[in-house]
């Protein structure tokens, strides 16, 4: 629920209140267009948002809110293309008006007729639908999120340390070649069934993630209610499942109790890769978000509340309501000047399909790329390069083929340079001419001279110099000295293309080419998605291959050295254990002399 004071909480509730609306159209060249109530058609104006379909809930759902309304206006429709509508509600609060915005919104469609202009809106979340041409990236929720939203132009409206408190949010996720992601929306509903939640755009225009929670937020009794409708049943959850593309398999995980529904995430990108632990783990933590939900389905038609907002929970008494369950709103339709729709969405545990608690098979192979046919990697940084006289990795793109061949890798990087400022010291030489007065002896007159004189004086000054950007490939943790780019440049934004044939890949296993950045009488900078890079050729293997190598990183923050040299305490203890399924060999020894060969010697065995 969007905050308003107890007072507004109470004056909404009220069998009367004194409300208006209020609106603005920006255009994008700036130009601000307010209007009342008396400008809008009176039943024409509406906001419709949802976080579920028709049937049941979901997770990681990216739905847009629409938005429409007419209004009595003479605003030229051509001058509306990608222009902004703000919504405003305003309820009397004692003696004055507390002001609840209603959100912000771009304009899709703009119509006139003889007096009036019918516009129809949408939220920023359609501006995800970009294409999402990366086939490889690497980081935590925060960074994917972050990395969406700077390409699609939306704020983010949650910090790293929020995200990072959620479950699962700390987790370092990857996404595997062969998915069916086709754009950063995509991406999103991806992320949001990690993350336990689903994502929406709030009233101020940023990304959103929420979760579903079981506090009310309010009570609505039947004097507040023009209909209403409730399920007889509870929706509830108690398992998920998630197909494993590596076993082809869907991996079921559910409560001690296991009598709900299960919901099924079906084949998620993020939950591909990874060792069984960590797979159970991240499902886990996405059953116990969802374990929450214990929902009464519903229907009605209030009096409305615009401060209510998707995934609030509420609580309904009177009448035919059960005031000791819950539900939630997955729907919502609050229309200017008339009734609030209200639903919940749900399927009833009883008359659920029952599906087999074992692993199911899944239809399909993984499919490896034709031997004849071109295959690509791509990589895009999830997260911003800082770089300085130490090798920074900015590139590590992993890949496998089926056959020796040839791979070719291209890459460009946008790097904001930082010269170091060079001084400069000179020697100035000139002539100062000097108005000199003299006097004639004889005659007394004034004579006045120039004296000219010659001078050098020492000038300093300071500018901009030349930073060195040196490139270093890495193929299998073996530096490629054979070709080192270097760039110099001055401090600004530039671009770096960078290409490498790869000669002789070794098939059927995992190939990891890498690029390092060093800046040298300079710094740089390097932020999130302005790093692009390929691998393609022939033959290339869909699902890399494991080579059994393992890679472990660890960041340690900042500690305080207390007095002397004693640390606040620091520790940290790594262990390994190799499982070998060979064989072991043994020897016997025999005592005592046995008869061995054509002439039967005696000798000894062992």
């Amino acid at each position: 629920m969007y905050p308003v004071s107890e007072a507004f909480l109470s004056a909404v509730q009220e069998n009367t209140r004194r409300y208006y609306w209020t609106g603005r159209i920006t255009t994008k060249a700036g130009v601000v267009h307010e209007f009342t109530e008396k400008d809008i058609v009176k039943g024409s104006g509406y906001i419709s948002s949802q976080c579920c379909g028709s049937t049941e809930m979901e997770l990681g759902t990216v739905y847009a809110a629409e938005m429409g309304i007419t209004l009595f206006s003479e605003i030229d429709r051509y001058t509306l293309e990608d222009a902004l509508v703000e919504l405003f509600y305003h309820l009397l609060v004692g003696e004055v008006y507390e002001t609840v915005p209603m959100g912000i919104y771009e304009i899709s469609e703009a119509n006139r007729t003889i007096r009036c202009l019918e516009i129809k809106a949408y939220d920023y979340m359609l501006r995800f639908e970009k294409d999402f041409n990366i086939t490889e990236t690497i980081g935590n929720a925060y960074e994917i999120i972050m990395l969406c939203c700077k390409a699609c132009s939306v704020e983010f409206a949650h910090t790293q340390a929020e995200l990072e408190s959620m479950p699962n949010g700390s987790e370092v996720l990857s996404i595997y070649s062969e998915n069916d992601i086709e754009t950063y929306r995509d991406v999103l509903f991806y992320i949001g069934q990690v993350l336990g939640g689903f994502f929406c755009i709030n009233r101020e225009g940023k990304l959103e993630l929420r979760k579903y929670g079981n506090e009310p937020v309010m009570n609505i009794s039947n004097k507040q209610r023009f209909s209403s409708s409730f399920s007889d049943f509870i929706t509830r959850y108690t398992a998920v499942s998630s197909t494993n593309m590596k076993t082809q398999t869907a991996e079921y995980y559910a409560l001690e109790t296991d009598d709900g529904l299960t919901m099924n995430l079906g084949v998620n990108p993020f939950l591909q890769f990874g060792v069984d632990e960590t797979r159970k783990e991240l499902c886990e933590q996405i059953l116990a978000d969802i374990s929450v939900i214990k929902y009464v389905p519903f229907d009605s038609e209030t009096i409305g509340n615009p401060a209510l907002d998707l995934g609030d929970v509420l609580r309904f008494s009177g009448g035919h309501a059960d005031e000791e369950q819950i539900t939630c709103i997955t729907f919502s339709q609050c229309r200017i000047g008339g009734k609030h729709s209200l639903r919940c969405v749900g399927k009833n545990p009883r008359l659920a399909k029952a599906k087999s608690r074992n692993d199911k098979n899944i239809s399909g192979l993984l499919n490896q790329v034709d031997a004849g046919k071109i295959g690509i990697h791509t990589f895009s940084n999830a997260s911003a390069y800082t770089l300085a006289d130490t090798d920074t990795k900015i590139i590590s793109i992993e890949f496998a083929t089926t056959e020796e061949n040839h791979a070719q890798f291209f890459g460009q990087v946008v790097v904001n340079a930082v010269a170091l400022q060079t001084e400069h010291t000179e020697s100035a030489k000139g002539t100062i001419t000097i108005p000199m007065a003299e006097t004639d002896t004889e005659t007394g007159e004034v004579i006045e001279k120039l004296l000219s004189v010659e001078v050098e004086l020492p000038v300093t000054w300071s500018e901009d110099g030349k930073v060195f950007c040196y490139v270093t490939f890495e193929l299998n943790d073996s530096v490629i000295t054979v070709h080192c780019p270097v760039e110099t440049w001055h401090s600004g934004k530039h671009i770096l293309s960078l290409y490498y044939p790869i000669e002789s890949v070794v098939p059927n296993i995992t190939n990891t080419f890498n690029v390092y950045l060093r800046m040298e009488n300079g710094t740089g900078t390097v932020g999130i998605g302005d790093c692009i890079a390929s691998i393609s050729g022939q033959a290339m293997a869909a699902v890399v291959a494991w080579d059994g190598k393992i890679e472990i990183e660890e960041k340690i923050g900042r500690f305080v050295i207390g007095g002397g040299m004693d640390t606040k305490g620091i520790t940290d203890t790594v262990a390994t254990q190799i499982i070998e399924y060979v064989q072991r060999s043994y020897t016997d020894q025999v005592q005592g002399r046995t008869a061995i060969g054509a002439f039967c010697r005696p000798v000894a065995v062992e």
